[in-house]
């Protein structure tokens, strides 16, 4: 009489046990986690290497930021392909030296040339895998429709065309109206600097809403935030917040933008399968003084091709991939993302030849693997000016921007500075002379030898207008004739 029950017991039981199973393994294949992860990609203005709490600013801090950093990695030899606004958002967004592709310098407005449209966008790359692509801030990449974002991988944009001081309150240029565009029309015009000082929150507000709206898919949000590029505007919720002054108001708006999106990704249950990144198109612009940003310590800034206008800080946090709490040194560029990312997402590379290489072992710790060997500093419209192999760099003589002996300017009016620097030739050992202070070029004739041959494989290949050298391997930038 007591085996009875006692065998309907267990029997209760495993059948409970299989049912249970069965509901478990039934909901786990109606939602199984994404087989790709989402990519969020910050490209900040003119925001040089110290501009974070994490790499030194002082007189303000960037709290979200310097907890980007502590969830995830910080790469400290982190290069831009070019250290002006077109050329190196170029480079981001194909993985090529931006003049393998004709586009050089800062793009104004009407130009006749843009990214070549026939060229393949990290957008384009994840669009044809499925991603939702998005951009909300500054393209700078030809405002010609042509070569407008949804033209080039993306689905959605919203954001102004160009640096936003391209605009008819320019002292010194007269530039047509400034426009935020959605899609590929115009939407409103940026009068003054009341209407500039709702860049930061409107972009933040659109990037939020793509969240919301593709949180069931996988998407691809790149967040180019155009300020902190002058002229400096700042909603009233941050003004006059920080002892920097107006520069530190705008990078403490920038940081909780930043903590917005973050928090949206965590608020729909996605950070932890996310893959965020973000970086700097180029160093300060440091002629613009108190309106100006830190290199940090390095040579010079935004325009030069020395490491303050090429160095830029990279974070990047993907929870349980990327590890925590580490900085890395080995280098890399903006190239490298593309990539990098393709791979993690199953994409497919350019048909195209790029220059960025895949640092995926990297990112997920593996300190032992040297992805990149080399780098070319190219400037201007195609002058090599310096080529790097680990930590040895050669500059080569070259007419150039420097911001040294010059009074920076105050209150939004740039200082002096020169475009026609004569730099010498000089070798610099960035391991211990990170600053390009102390010139050892004839002390190390063999490293000299080594980077003249890297150089002289980079004129076959891309050209050099100092040396009136036409590269083998160059593309033609998109064009209009209307």
């Amino acid at each position: 009489m007591t085996l009875l029950p006692q065998r309907l017991s267990h029997l209760l039981l495993s059948t409970f046990a299989l049912i249970s199973t069965g509901l478990l393994i039934t909901a786990w294949v109606e939602k199984p986690a994404p087989a790709t992860p989402n990519v969020v990609l910050f490209f900040m203005d003119d925001m040089g290497y110290g501009d974070l709490s994490v790499t030194g600013a002082l007189d303000y801090t960037t709290p979200n930021l310097d907890r980007l950093a502590a969830d995830g990695s910080r790469f400290t030899n982190f290069l831009v392909a070019q250290a002006v606004c077109s050329a190196s958002r170029a480079a981001l967004m194909t993985g090529c030296y931006p003049n393998r592709l004709g586009i050089s310098g800062a793009l104004g407005p009407n130009s006749p040339i843009g990214l070549n449209p026939n060229e393949e966008t990290l957008a384009d790359l994840l669009k044809e895998k499925g991603y939702a692509t998005g951009i909300f801030g500054k393209w700078h990449l030809g405002d010609k429709q042509a070569f407008l974002p949804l033209q080039q991988g993306f689905d959605e944009y919203y954001g102004v065309p160009y640096s936003h001081d391209m605009w008819p309150q320019h002292p010194t240029v007269k530039f047509p109206p400034l426009h935020w565009i959605e899609g590929n029309e115009p939407k409103g015009e940026i009068k003054n600097l009341d209407d500039a000082s709702h860049i930061t929150s409107t972009v933040t507000e659109k990037a939020v809403s793509f969240i919301r709206k593709h949180k069931k898919d996988p998407f691809f949000l790149y967040v180019p935030h155009p300020l902190p590029h002058v002229p400096l505007a700042v909603s009233d919720k941050f003004k006059g917040k920080t002892a920097r002054g107006l520069f530190g108001d705008v990078m403490t708006e920038l940081d909780w933008s930043i903590g917005q999106i973050l928090g949206e990704l965590k608020q729909q249950g996605l950070d932890k399968n996310t893959l965020v990144i973000f970086i700097s198109d180029n160093g300060p612009w440091l002629n613009y003084g108190d309106h100006a940003g830190s290199a940090g310590g390095f040579r010079e800034g935004k325009g030069t091709s020395f490491e303050g206008g090429h160095r830029v800080p990279c974070l990047v946090r993907w929870p349980g991939v990327v590890p925590a709490g580490r900085v890395s040194n080995k280098l890399l560029t903006t190239m490298d993302i593309l990539p990098t990312v393709a791979k993690i997402c199953g994409a497919r590379l350019p048909k195209q030849r790029i220059d960025g290489v895949d640092w995926l072992a990297l990112l997920k710790g593996d300190e032992t693997v040297t992805p990149r060997d080399h780098f070319y500093y190219y400037y201007r419209k195609n002058s090599l000016e310096a080529v790097r192999q680990g930590d040895w760099k050669l500059v080569f003589g070259h007419p150039g921007r420097t911001y040294e002996g010059f009074l920076p300017g105050q209150n939004g009016k740039p200082g002096p500075s020169t475009e026609t620097h004569e730099f010498p030739k000089a070798l610099y050992d960035l391991r211990r002379d990170p600053s390009e202070r102390y010139d050892v070029l004839e002390q190390h004739p063999e490293i000299v030898a080594k980077l003249e041959k890297i150089a002289e494989e980079a004129r076959t290949d891309l050209g050099d207008d100092i040396q009136q050298r036409t590269g083998a391997n160059v593309r033609e930038p998109g064009q209009v004739t209307n």
